[in-house]
């Protein structure tokens, strides 16, 4: 399988990532060890969660993800076939990027992820209380330690990231390798109007998520009566039911037709042909999802069906 570098990393993925934000929320244990390894099996690498994830359900605190995946690869012993990426920032025991908090952050995403070392470890959020130099500098530390690989950086919007980039050459400190903003057919404007042209001159590596808009994408909500078919989503999905939402789907079924494909294998095919796009996010629950989303892999999509896509979605 062809291989991408995160940004000037020396990790190297196949173009396609799964998001952990559904283990200990939409599946449970078991059926996330299933999809792990189906996932590896197929010759994927990239598994990208938070310690955050799943805070927001109830009953849940924060650290399920990192928990769940850590048993995984205790008992799987595929460490070895995975860049694991996990994030500090948002979750609120340990909110916000001071060195403090990254240094003690990190100690409990390793011991729950059962591993020494995190390959790709990400700012998940901007925090502009704290200099970028003193961030910068934490992450730093924990590269020299071993305890980190590389760097990278989560809704940062065109101005805070060239300016982390630009601190970074100033004062010699590690650089965000990649970026992960959120990108999808239906969410373009965001990443193209500014952060777009600039990660592809610093060469950065785009993981970008809601790759499928919530499951939008798939082509499962059509109306306002399919949103009940999933209650936990029905909410971040019903905004993209309007015109410009019924069009892109319009077009994912045309050129789906054409490929023998499904909508969401087109949508992940049309990111990961995106110059600058290392690999898109994107959550399974079952094996026969992830298999369907591995499909867009191999899809292969002509000037003509691109086209199409960016005209339905501009």
């Amino acid at each position: 399988m062809h291989l991408r570098e995160l940004g000037r990393s020396g990790l190297h993925v196949p173009p396609l990532a799964l998001g952990g934000n559904v283990f200990g929320w939409s599946i449970d244990e078991t059926a996330s060890f299933t999809v792990l390894d189906a996932f590896v099996d197929a010759g994927f690498r990239l598994i990208d969660t938070a310690d955050a994830y799943s805070a927001w359900v109830p009953g849940n605190r924060g650290g399920e993800s990192e928990t769940i995946i850590g048993r995984w690869l205790k008992r799987s012993g595929k460490r070895d076939r995975v860049v694991l990426a996990t994030k500090v920032g948002k979750w609120l025991p340990r909110k916000g990027l001071a060195p403090d908090t990254i240094a003690a952050a990190v100690e409990e995403s390793l011991r729950r992820l059962q591993t020494d070392c995190i390959d790709l470890y990400q700012a998940h959020a901007d925090d502009p209380s704290v200099p970028l130099a003193d961030t910068l500098g934490a992450f730093a530390r924990l590269i020299e330690q071993g305890k980190v690989r590389a760097i990278g950086a989560s809704n940062y919007d065109a101005a805070r990231f060239a300016e982390a980039l630009a601190v970074s050459a100033e004062h010699d400190l590690p650089r965000y390798e990649t970026l992960q903003p959120e990108y999808s057919l239906v969410a373009r404007k965001g990443y193209e109007s500014e952060l777009e042209p600039l990660v592809r001159k610093e060469h950065v590596g785009v993981i970008g998520y809601y790759s499928l808009a919530s499951g939008f994408l798939t082509g499962k909500y059509r109306s306002e009566a399919d949103l009940g078919k999933s209650a936990a989503r029905a909410a971040a999905v019903g905004k993209y039911l309007n015109g410009h939402g019924l069009r892109v789907l319009a077009a994912l079924d045309d050129v789906a037709a054409r490929h023998s494909a499904t909508p969401a294998q087109v949508a992940l095919a049309w990111l990961i042909a995106r110059p600058g796009v290392s690999a898109p996010i994107a959550s399974a629950t079952s094996v026969a999802q992830m298999q369907e989303l591995a499909g867009a892999v191999k899809l292969k999509l002509s000037d003509d069906d691109v086209e199409q896509l960016d005209l339905a979605s501009a």
